[in-house]
């Protein structure tokens, strides 16, 4: 079986990177993407969905270098579920409510901002290996689209 997961939306805060043991980088960030509808009443309605995304390897030291708070980004990657369950992570907040966490594992981040936020847009994808903590995870993607030298973040 296979689940592959695309999303687009802007980034909730700066993005977070660190290194595991083995020296594999991993970067966090949150993504917001938002559903807009008019109900019954004729009235705007939005909805707000938050997900936790990762990505690992050379391409988590480039989202980590040009990425920001307020980024557009496409993601492409396969939910992380939990093992018990299948579903959703769940967690209880301060105020006894229950909640469900939306992960991510990418493996492709799109740069979405455009060129007067230096990000053009560049395709951040490849054939890249997971290793370190993550067995079995193999990179996505095949070759990057076409660019010119202008649409390259570096």
């Amino acid at each position: 079986m296979y689940h592959k997961i695309i999303i687009a939306g802007n980034l909730g805060k700066d993005p977070e990177m660190r290194y595991t043991p083995s020296g594999q980088a991993v970067t966090n960030f949150s993504v917001a993407t938002n559903e807009v509808w008019t109900d019954q009443q004729n009235q705007k309605q939005q909805r707000t969905v938050w997900w936790r995304v990762s990505v690992w390897g050379r391409q988590a030291e480039t989202c980590n270098q040009y990425l920001q708070r307020g980024s557009r980004v496409l993601v492409e990657g396969r939910i992380n579920v939990d093992p018990q369950t299948g579903g959703p992570r769940t967690f209880t907040r301060q105020d006894g409510s229950v909640g469900a966490s939306l992960e991510i594992t990418a493996n492709q981040v799109r740069f979405l901002s455009g060129r007067n936020d230096d990000f053009g847009g560049a395709d951040m994808g490849g054939g890249q290996s997971y290793g370190g903590g993550n067995p079995g995870y193999g990179g996505g993607g095949g070759a990057p689209a076409p660019q010119t030298e202008d649409d390259i973040p570096f």
